[in-house]
């Protein structure tokens, strides 16, 4: 903890957290990277994590990047692993695995709420929030990101867009419980104002329209590789078996 230079345990349960979502976005055991330890501090026992060393990367890949022991520890990993190389000089793939698990999880959430609000026909209500955003349809949108029939266009967006699109998702369920929306014109028309509100944001801050995002690498293939990389560290962190040398005839 303070060699990352936090002060309190709370304040670094954060980067801790992020860590450990990550890991179950990932479908890694999280108890075989981070487990729960008692230790004593000024007298007094407190709780604690034994960590592995892919733990320890991906808090510091969480932690604060304006404290100099962060970066130092970035910068150590570095040294560690070829196959985490690309991801320690650019943070964008962890984040996008963390934020792309999220925007699951909401996109589950705001079904189930349309569907208590009477929605009926899910494509179409879905559909709705990316016109509002994208100013195209979902397949149309597809088409122009080069995406796949079969795949969906969430598991090309980089951390921005996907970012963007949590927003949007929390933002559509927040303004149907907020106005007690029901049926589904009204669900469809509110799905579709709050994506125009994100697109006319997001072109008044960066003078970009979300379409014009680049896309990035499938997700499908950060998570490979980052499942990788925490083999190698495995190996770095098994003990090296030194063999005897052959018996000596008499």
């Amino acid at each position: 903890m303070k060699m990352l230079g936090y002060e309190s345990f709370e304040a670094f349960r954060k980067p801790i957290n992020k860590a450990i979502a990550t890991c179950t976005a990932l479908e890694i055991q999280v108890a075989e990277n981070f487990t729960q330890v008692q230790r004593e501090v000024d007298g007094a026992w407190v709780a604690d994590f034994k960590l592995t060393r892919f733990a320890c990367y991906l808090i510091s890949i969480n932690g604060d990047v304006r404290k100099p022991e962060v970066a130092a520890a970035q910068a150590y990993f570095v040294t560690m692993a070829e196959a985490f190389r690309q991801y320690i000089q650019d943070t964008d793939g962890v984040e996008r695995v963390q934020i792309r698990d999220e925007v699951s999880e909401r996109e589950k959430s705001l079904t189930t709420i349309a569907h208590r609000a009477g929605v009926q026909s899910f494509q179409f209500f879905h559909n709705a929030g990316y016109r509002g955003m994208y100013n195209m349809d979902l397949a149309q949108l597809k088409q122009l990101k080069g995406v796949s029939h079969g795949r969906t266009v969430l598991d090309f967006m980089g951390r921005q867009e996907l970012a963007a699109n949590l927003f949007r998702i929390t933002q559509t369920e927040a303004k149907i419980e907020n106005e007690d929306l029901r049926g589904q014109r009204q669900l469809e028309k509110a799905a579709f104002d709050v994506g125009q509100t994100v697109r006319n944001t997001m072109i008044e801050l960066s003078g970009k329209t979300p379409e014009s995002l680049p896309t990035s690498e499938d997700i499908a293939e950060v998570r490979g590789k980052l499942k990788q990389a925490r083999r190698e560290f495995g190996r770095i962190d098994k003990p090296s078996r030194k063999k005897l040398p052959p018996p000596q005839s008499e």
